[in-house]
């Protein structure tokens, strides 16, 4: 194989990436994923694809690495640094991959082995296309990386499950910018960080592209985070391009009907939401609540994590609360503490008037089954052996609240509650035969099941495209108002919290900050850390100012 990289200076500079009529069709599929794309990408060209779950985004970056199943037709125009990499052989195919092009993943722990240190992630890497240099050498270049990401080089031995989301995706950056890569390919890098820790990531990213002349194509489902990074957007529907054009032109007048339609939902997540119903009596009241965890230390003098260090609140019959605040503040283990996933150490939480934690034995079971959670990853608390009607109606079988006949009844009304409709339909479908936004109902309707008074959302749609995620909270909002839901929603996006929630509490190191309507917070914030996450936010761009918070 040629050279990767570069040409003549008396010749015009060819695309970096250039697709040409691209069809992807998956094996067994009916359907073809990418249907006749046409995309182009030169040097230092920065473009973000959008576009609704199942159009074909991330399709665009398993073939350009030729990273497909077997058996999948790929055919069409397709040059990577003036290869096809469909006709190179496995050793320059390799080559190419490190070379040309870079590839940051949404979660980089599918990327890190658990057994290798970071450092020896990276030395590994550089090794394998520079064999003739010299292991110090190759180790210094290591800790540089590390350094450039914003990791110091004395954790060039640790090993991942050391490092917090945000350090792993850090690494993730340096794996990928590590050989100065012509394109680096970045798959929605950013969908489990908070908006700061992904603010730093994307900046970082940003900067060694710049540095290196890299072209980004950055995969996305928020629009807001695109046109704030990207100077280009391209909307893909269903395998084909429908629009591209300058990020902030698209952003305040999109063309096509779905353009217009993601921009709409996407501002609609943004718009404020009326103040909740008065109430007589909270229907949850949490006092001083404390949950340390233990670091080790002498038994005389031992060494606490204050994940939440006296935190009250109090939840109203049809409020929606809001927890925001930087990864480490104690949002998730707010939660895991109400469902008791999570040691407490002191403070009280009162359901509906009654103590949760110091109720046993029947009243503890009947108590806590007014309190369910929706976590962030539908696929992590559906059994993936279960079919979708049996997951659903496994609580009540649990619980011994219904034998298997009823609870199936009762599955078959929560999946038309919930809009799998009709029932039949999805009853015996697996939770991987689901869209994303399919699995996320699926674990609604489960957490549902049980007539649940409160409802815990850790970070229940923060997975899902624009479109989707209005679909969902829409789902949430019209449940809260029949069933006279209390919900506990926990984000990392603040212009989320504001559009949905009643009211916004900011945690920082265990404790609550600041609190009060979303918009207030968006326009004044007045702790620290409210400035940081508001300045990080990204948001649409009005006609009258750039697009950010």
């Amino acid at each position: 194989m040629g050279p990767l990289c570069g040409s003549s200076d008396h010749m015009e500079p060819r695309p970096v990436l250039q697709l040409r009529d691209l069809v992807v069709r998956y094996p067994g599929a009916r359907a073809t994923t990418l249907n006749g794309l046409t995309l182009e990408l030169g040097r230092g060209e920065r473009l973000a694809l959008v576009g609704p779950s199942g159009c074909g985004k991330s399709t665009v970056a398993r073939a350009v690495l030729q990273l497909l199943p077997p058996g999948s037709l790929c055919r069409g125009g397709m040059q990577l640094a003036g290869h096809d990499p469909r006709h190179l052989p496995a050793a320059d195919l390799q080559q190419l991959r490190g070379e040309a092009v870079g590839l940051v993943f949404q979660d980089p722990m599918t990327r890190l082995n658990p057994l290798l240190t970071i450092g020896e992630h990276l030395r590994d890497t550089l090794a394998a296309h520079r064999p003739d240099e010299a292991s110090q050498a190759l180790r210094q270049r290591a800790e540089q990386l590390l350094g450039r990401v914003g990791i110091s080089p004395v954790r060039y031995a640790s090993y991942p499950h050391e490092f917090s989301g945000g350090m792993r995706q850090r690494v993730a950056i340096a794996l990928a910018m590590a050989l100065k890569p012509q394109l680096v390919i970045a798959d929605e890098p950013t969908t489990s960080l908070d908006v700061a820790v992904a603010a730093q990531v994307m900046g970082e990213l940003s900067s060694l592209c710049h540095e290196s002349g890299s072209a980004l194509l950055l995969i996305s489902h928020n629009l807001a985070l695109a046109g704030q990074w990207c100077d280009q957007i391209a909307v893909l529907d269903q395998g084909r391009l429908v629009e591209q054009g300058p990020a902030r032109t698209l952003l305040l007048a999109p063309s096509s009907a779905l353009g217009q339609r993601l921009v709409s939902r996407a501002r609609a997540l943004e718009s404020s939401r009326s103040a909740a119903p008065a109430a007589a009596a909270p229907l949850l009241q949490i006092d001083n609540l404390r949950c340390w965890h233990r670091l080790g230390g002498p038994p005389w003098k031992p060494r606490w994590l204050q994940a939440v260090d006296g935190v009250s609140l109090a939840l109203q019959a049809g409020e929606t609360v809001g927890l925001v605040g930087a990864s480490g503040c104690g949002k998730s283990t707010l939660c895991r503490a109400l469902m008791g996933l999570a040691p407490i150490r002191g403070g009280s939480v009162r359901l509906q008037g009654q103590d949760l934690l110091t109720s046993r034995g029947h009243d503890q079971r009947a108590l806590r089954r007014r309190i369910q959670m929706v976590f962030q990853d539908p696929l992590a608390c559906l059994n993936p052996q279960m079919r979708v009607g049996e997951a659903i109606a496994d609580p009540l079988l649990i619980h011994g609240l219904a034998n298997r006949h009823h609870a199936r009844s009762r599955a078959r009304d929560m999946l038309q509650a919930v809009g799998l409709d009709p029932a039949e339909h999805f009853e015996q479908r697996r939770p991987r035969q689901l869209s994303g936004g399919q699995q996320q109902r699926v674990a609604i309707a489960r957490a549902l099941i049980l007539e649940p008074r409160v409802l815990l959302c850790d970070e229940s749609v923060s997975m899902l495209d624009a479109e989707i995620q209005a679909e969902i909270l829409a789902l949430l909002r019209r449940l809260q108002q029949q069933l006279g839901l209390g919900l506990l929603f926990v984000t990392h996006d603040l212009a989320v919290a504001s559009g949905f929630c009643h009211r916004v509490i900011v945690l920082d190191g265990g404790r609550i900050v600041e609190e009060g309507p979303g918009a207030d917070l968006l326009q004044k914030p007045r702790a620290a850390i409210t400035r940081t996450l508001v300045e990080a936010c990204p948001r649409l761009p009005e006609s009258s100012s750039p697009g950010s918070c």
